[in-house]
């Protein structure tokens, strides 16, 4: 796999809700070039032009919203209680239960064949595990760590500072992981984060101790990104 292509989306700033819509896009292209007769590498999309059959998208969620996977919405008076912060509500097609996305928050949803890549979905989980963890050392963060199941994510002691979550489908993965950056974390105090209770939320700011925007990790963000999946990485764009 050494030196494939993976294309990068850098959103900057939207609504979680487009930040999905793009990542559909780019899940329906990763399926069309492994339909019947398509050839491994890059594909040809409407429009004109080859790119990537794997992506990876990168946004910051531009307002504030609570989202749950696959293991249950919240009842009707959570979801009320939670509608009452102004956040908005969005039901995700991914594992986990629920979290926050929000302003501060880095949000990567890559978008990678495993079968392709011979890489089983708990390995893939642990890939994501371990570029977050690339990129704390790089950040000078050492004491980060990753915990077994059902621990998924990152960790500084209890508290989490990254939340992975995926969906994988015909071996096509999905949605992925938010890295809270400057986050606002009072916003977890509406939720149990994760569905884990006694389970503390964290930031990169909060640990080292300054300001750490989205736009200043998303450089050895992809650092780690290209090391851990060995990829190359296309700016070209959709």
């Amino acid at each position: 796999m050494s030196g494939v292509p993976v294309r990068v989306l850098l959103l900057g700033p939207v609504p979680y809700a487009e930040a999905l819509r793009v990542q559909e896009r780019c899940v329906a292209a990763a399926r069309a070039a492994r339909g019947p007769g398509a050839v491994r590498g890059p594909a040809a999309l409407p429009g004109g032009g080859a790119v990537p059959a794997e992506s990876v998208v990168l946004s910051e969620p531009a307002h504030p919203v609570y989202t749950w996977g696959l293991r249950g919405a919240p009842d009707a008076a959570a979801a009320a209680a939670l509608r009452g912060t102004g956040a908005g509500l969005v039901a995700a097609r991914r594992g986990g239960h629920i979290t926050f996305h929000g302003p501060g928050q880095l949000l990567a949803f890559p978008v990678l064949d495993l079968r392709r890549r011979r890489l089983p979905l708990r390995g893939y989980v642990a890939g994501l595990e371990a570029l977050v963890l690339r990129l704390c050392r790089r950040l000078g963060l050492g004491a980060a760590r990753a915990l077994p199941p059902p621990f998924t994510g990152v960790w500084m002691g209890d508290s989490k500072l990254c939340a992975i979550g995926v969906h994988c489908g015909n071996h096509i993965t999905s949605h992925g992981l938010a890295l809270n950056c400057c986050t606002d974390l009072t916003w977890f105090d509406h939720i149990v984060p994760c569905g884990l209770e006694g389970k503390g939320v964290t930031s990169l700011s909060h640990e080292l101790g300054r300001h750490i925007t989205v736009d200043h990790v998303l450089e050895p963000f992809l650092d780690s990104f290209q090391e851990v999946f060995d990829c190359t990485l296309d700016f070209s764009g959709d």
